[in-house]
């Protein structure tokens, strides 16, 4: 845990697809942020443990275990929290609609903002064709899923003794292939469509590993990433307004203010506030200079019924 001050407490926080129980699972940031944003209620929007790598191999160190406990913790200590199971930890949904240790879970939910919005909370698996109709198709990708998150991991330790941050090398590789943008352009299109369907104003998903937040004809497309690759989550202040939160490059501009070979969770106090600050500024001028991103983030992919 780092020494931050100015710790920002919101109405709501998402998270998904932590994935613990494997050895890409980013567990340290996720503490780090757990330990530094605080909120009235927390979403855990599936796979957060991941039963399927678990079934094949045991590996639970500490700062998984952590996870789990920090995250009771709050519940215990008064913090709203909802477990909406996803396909990895799909064992859950047999508890369904019933509370352990303060934990609710959910097959789905709606969440109220504070500025009156309705959003709809689903893993969104089940818009997942290979997950839904090809399952065996969808080990066989979580294999070769897992292998390349094996190499971003020795990938990111040579970074880190370099004295450089975190960085996605597999979430690189997976914007750049065509099937898998279409795949994600599919998906975020479908669930933006059921969300429609179901006269909300959002929707608030996670399952494709890919952060994003932006309208899809009249419903506001929420993604709160993942904790293997980008380190992201959702978040909602006290008026209302959802935000992005880039934890791991949040972290790697703190690094610039520490020494070299220190990594992201080590890095000295800013002050998180100054932090978000910096991180909202510098993500402002990258969309600035990139008008192929902006125009990507900003217009419509497809207008829903």
């Amino acid at each position: 845990m780092t020494a931050m001050t100015l710790q920002p407490h919101y109405r709501t926080v998402w998270i998904s697809d932590v994935h613990l129980g494997t050895r890409g699972c980013q567990a340290d940031l996720l503490l780090d942020f757990l330990n530094e944003v605080t909120a009235d209620t927390y979403y855990l929007v599936g796979d957060i443990i991941d039963g399927w790598r678990l079934k094949k191999s045991w590996h639970w160190p500490e700062s998984h275990h952590a996870v789990i406990t920090t995250i009771m913790d709050k519940a215990k200590n008064g913090a709203k929290v909802i477990f909406v199971p996803g396909n990895h930890d799909e064992f859950a949904r047999e508890f369904v609609d019933m509370t352990f240790g303060h934990i609710e879970v959910k097959m789905n939910d709606i969440h109220e903002t504070a500025d009156g919005k309705r959003l709809l909370v689903i893993h969104g698996d089940e818009f997942d064709g290979v997950v839904k109709y090809a399952r065996w198709l969808a080990y066989l990708g979580d294999t070769a899923y897992n292998f390349a998150i094996t190499l971003n991991r020795y990938y990111n330790g040579i970074r880190r003794r370099l004295g450089y941050g975190y960085w996605s090398l597999s979430a690189y590789l997976k914007n750049r292939v065509k099937n898998a943008v279409q795949f994600i352009c599919n998906f975020e299109n479908a669930v933006a469509h059921a969300a429609a369907k179901r006269k909300v104003d959002g929707v608030v998903c996670g399952h494709i590993h890919h952060a994003e937040k932006r309208m899809i004809g009249d419903v506001l497309y929420c993604n709160d990433g993942d904790w293997v690759e980008s380190c992201t989550a959702l978040v909602e202040d006290m008026n209302g307004k959802l935000e992005l939160l880039h934890w791991a490059e949040m972290r790697q501009m703190a690094m610039t203010h520490s020494t070299p070979g220190r990594d992201a969770a080590n890095a000295p106090s800013l002050g998180l506030g100054k932090l978000i600050s910096m991180f909202r500024i510098a993500h402002v001028s990258g969309k600035s200079a990139s008008g192929t991103d902006k125009k990507r983030r900003d217009a419509p992919i497809g207008k829903t019924a």
